[in-house]
């Protein structure tokens, strides 16, 4: 493999609280140094990064590839490319795929056919119970084995505690960590957006915040009896904040992370009926939004994802409620960190940290960072680079942004993985 150098760019590493102009020389697909290079060392050639920042690739904890099962939306190829021209590096792929992701066979297939495409790494998490069905449950030894990063029953609650607790205790017993996006399987299950005064003026079918924090207490409770890692996907409610924070407080091993969207948007901006916004969990009040940002700022939540769900335009061409849930985020996530950063007054290493080195460390893998001998997954990007989102720039397959034609600022110009080169801007 070539050796090369990146010269004259900001390098921000989160993990190594390093922000400075350095060079960074990769050789044999590894960072190899940061500054003065080795005696030995010979750039074969150099990426020059002036006025660019250079992080670790972004680690994108919720990302819907959706092959194999609905290649129609998307599909390894163009998902993991579209992640690639995004700065991410690394995405984990829930098990709600089909067939779903409850035997090593399927955890398996997924894994080559990303490999085979050659973009960014793709992490699988098994079934928690077979078929997703919250009867029975999985081999999560065996899915542990084929790759399987953790368990999760995606969007399908399981009603039953008992069966739960076991799924719980059988995790732990795998060291795996159990993710979770709490969501009571009755409340709310006919709504289509968060249930309050804007709803009921739109005539719509509404879902309480206690759909999210019952599910959450319970989850909690059996949490702390089974003592199982967890994590809390797509958070969304101020009530479920505070729970989080308590349990963090008693010392049990409980992380969060929150959907970018959810830090922008409310319930408000469902009032014209626009389906971009139909999402699950939906787009609370200004307050659950501000206790959200402010967990950011604690440590509470840990992590941003895209919670990426590419459609077909004909899923979202119907009457609001009848529409499918989800947004398309790839393209979205670092300029709106980047965003946020600035909304908030935080560092921009901090920000960065939320979509780096902490949702690497909730996956337990080797990434986010650029220390020495680590991947040179890495992403470089000009953050003063000003455009407008629209369908058209999109790299994913599916158009479905709330966030069509909002001026964004931060492009994405190289991205690179194991020390290869796999997206350039231009």
């Amino acid at each position: 493999m070539a050796s090369f150098s990146i010269l004259n760019g900001r390098v921000i590493d989160p993990a190594a609280q390093l922000d400075s102009v350095v060079t960074v020389h990769i050789a044999e697909g590894k960072i190899l140094a940061l500054g003065d290079a080795p005696a030995d060392f010979t750039a074969e050639w150099t990426i020059d990064a002036t006025g660019q920042i250079i992080c670790p690739g972004l680690v994108d904890l919720s990302v819907r590839l959706r092959e194999p099962g609905a290649e129609q939306k998307g599909t390894i190829l163009s998902e993991t490319r579209a992640a690639a021209s995004c700065g991410i590096t690394s995405v984990c792929c829930p098990p709600d795929t089909n067939p779903i992701i409850d035997t090593p066979a399927v955890a398996e297939l997924i894994q080559l056919r990303a490999q085979k495409v050659g973009m960014s790494k793709v992490y699988p998490l098994g079934a928690l119970t077979q078929g997703l069905a919250g009867t029975q449950l999985t081999e999560m030894g065996s899915l542990k084995q084929a790759g399987c990063l953790g368990m999760s029953n995606a969007l399908e609650p399981i009603a039953n505690t008992e069966v739960f607790r076991y799924a719980l205790e059988y995790a732990a017993t795998h060291d795996l960590t159990v993710f979770l996006q709490a969501q009571d399987s009755h409340l709310g299950r006919n709504g289509c957006m968060h249930e309050g005064a804007i709803s009921t003026r739109l005539g719509l079918a509404g879902i309480p915040e206690a759909a999210e924090t019952i599910e959450v207490a319970r989850d909690l409770l059996l949490i702390a009896l089974s003592e199982v890692r967890a994590h809390f996907g797509k958070i969304s409610c101020a009530q479920s904040v505070d729970m989080l924070k308590q349990a963090q407080d008693k010392g049990l091993k409980v992380t969060a992370d929150v959907a970018v969207h959810q830090l922008f948007l409310t319930d408000m901006d469902v009032c014209d009926y626009n389906s971009h916004c139909h999402v699950v969990p939906p787009l609370r009040s200004q307050r659950d939004l501000d206790s959200l940002r402010q967990a950011l700022k604690l440590g509470i939540i840990r992590a941003i994802s895209s919670d990426h769900q590419p459609h077909e335009p004909d899923a979202k061409d119907s009457p609001f409620m009848m529409t499918e849930a989800g947004v398309s985020g790839l393209d979205s996530l670092l300029p709106l960190v980047l965003r946020l950063a600035e909304e908030m007054d935080v560092p921009l290493s901090k920000a960065l940290s939320w979509v780096t080195s902490e949702p690497a460390k909730i996956l337990g893998i080797d990434a986010g960072s650029l220390r020495l001998g680590a991947a040179a997954d890495i992403c470089i990007f000009d953050p003063d680079y000003r455009w407008r989102l629209k369908a058209d720039v999109m790299h994913s397959m599916g158009h479905n942004s709330p966030f069509l034609g909002w001026e964004l600022g931060g492009r994405v110009t190289h991205t690179l993985i194991d020390g290869k080169i796999v997206y350039t801007y231009g």
